[in-house]
């Protein structure tokens, strides 16, 4: 049975999620195989969190309050109770309230979170836009799905956050922030001090 639009199966994972990314999965935990089939079955997303507290692997780890919706877009089973998923980031959500399932799945209670509002990219951040162009050029659709939206700040901000080698916890301010352009400032005060010898 799908769950209802305000509840969602959580995946917490040492990673951040933003809203038009691709994140590659591997499915082997028996609670993570079962909410795979369910959502596969159901044609539902889950939630995809930072992890705040514990590990991916065992006891049900505490999530960051602010995550992304996950739907899957491809997956595969090569070898038995290992499913390789391919997910695209959604919009963003906050979590009420969670609890745990016996099998250790956690469950929450979530409200989305509206999206933000789009804007050009300031001329002052083209340094920005020309790495993610050097970037596709290196990499193709395999690093960024398309429609690639070098005018968007929105778009721009998403993707460099998810490349840039930074710490964890900067990236999940990063996603929490609710304006583009400063997320982008924010983004091109780092490349600028990556720059300085």
């Amino acid at each position: 049975m799908s769950p209802p639009d305000d509840r969602l199966p959580i995946f917490p994972l040492g990673t951040v999620l933003f809203p038009g990314g691709s994140l590659p999965l591997r499915v082997f935990e028996a609670r993570y195989v079962d909410m795979t089939r369910d959502c596969l079955k159901n044609e539902h997303p889950f939630g995809v969190c930072l992890i705040r507290e514990g590990r991916e692997v065992g006891a049900p780890a505490v999530p960051e309050s602010v995550g992304c919706i996950a739907r899957i877009v491809d997956c595969d089973m090569q070898q038995l109770g290992v499913i390789e998923l391919r997910t695209h980031g959604e919009e963003r959500f906050r979590i009420l309230s969670s609890s745990s399932t016996r099998q250790g799945l956690v469950v929450a209670d979530i409200e989305p979170i509206a999206p933000e509002r789009d804007a050009a990219v300031p001329p002052e951040y083209a340094d920005c836009v020309a790495l993610l162009r050097k970037l596709v050029e290196a990499h193709g659709e395999a690093l960024f799905a398309t429609p690639h939206r070098f005018d968007s700040a929105k778009w721009v901000g998403y993707r460099l956050a998810e490349v840039l080698p930074l710490p964890l916890q900067a990236k999940q301010k990063l996603l929490e922030l609710d304006d583009p352009v400063e997320r982008l400032s924010l983004l091109h005060r780092v490349l600028a001090s990556s720059r300085q010898p």
